[in-house]
């Protein structure tokens, strides 16, 4: 069950699809007010609630003052999107607020845009207007493309991901594997990534008259899964070629 009518208080927001996990919390209308991130590595279980917690008491927020939760659902690997869904899930649960799952990949283009609409330096911007695509690891070899509005796609390891000339490459988590300004891209988009989260959650709760997205149906895309395990049932659109090396 969750409060019904316009959404109230501040919302907190979570994201564990990379190895930098972010929290953050802002205002209803999806304003940033306070955010932390941090090197999680593939530990985000570790920490979660810890940081939460911390971030609230800094921030003079009480967890009775939260009006909603927003969520990253992906592409990210097992353990840490896992970790963050059913954090979320539970206090959504318990405290009986509406959540709403974004996903991380669409987010992080959001932010890699909002970047470069505000950056004055043309190093990475010059001679291209073309769209911003997205590039994250997918075990050891492989890797999960996203394009705006598309559904993201593993690219095989050593396979042509199939850029165009405008396409502008914005990769996380991958550096030393892609060009430096492609890392520099996805390190702008890291940044923003709160903020981008909270702004795409506020409406999609304020859209569904605050009643959030359905708990049981707030799936992550994963692009990995640990050693023998495999979906009885689709979890994702994207499609999972195997599971070695996953971590």
């Amino acid at each position: 069950m969750t409060r019904r009518g316009s959404v109230s208080g501040a919302l907190l927001m979570v994201d564990t699809a990379t190895t930098h996990a972010v929290i953050a919390l802002g205002d209803r209308d999806g304003t940033l007010l306070h955010e932390r991130s941090w090197v999680a590595g593939y530990r985000h279980g570790e920490e979660l609630l810890a940081r939460v917690e911390a971030l609230l008491d800094e921030s003079g927020v009480s967890i009775d003052g939260l009006g909603g939760l927003v969520v990253g659902t992906g592409p990210g690997a097992f353990t840490g999107l896992r970790v963050g869904l059913a954090t979320v899930k539970g206090l959504a649960y318990a405290l009986e607020l509406p959540a709403a799952g974004v996903p991380t990949g669409q987010a992080l283009l959001a932010a890699a845009s909002r970047a470069a609409s505000g950056r004055r330096d043309s190093a990475l911007s010059a001679g291209s207007d073309g769209p911003f695509v997205l590039l994250q690891p997918a075990g050891p070899s492989d890797t999960v493309l996203s394009r705006p509005g598309e559904r993201p796609r593993i690219v095989p390891g050593g396979t042509d991901p199939g850029l165009t000339e405008r396409d502008r490459l914005v990769a996380v988590d991958l550096d030393g594997r892609v060009p430096e300004a492609a890392a520099v891209r996805g390190t702008e988009a890291l940044a923003g990534l709160a903020a981008a989260m909270l702004r795409a959650g506020a409406t999609r709760l304020a859209e569904g008259d605050a009643e959030g997205d359905p708990l049981p149906e707030l799936s992550p895309e994963y692009v990995t899964l640990p050693r023998g395990v495999r979906t009885a049932v689709p979890e994702t659109e994207v499609e999972i070629t195997g599971t070695e090396g996953a971590r």
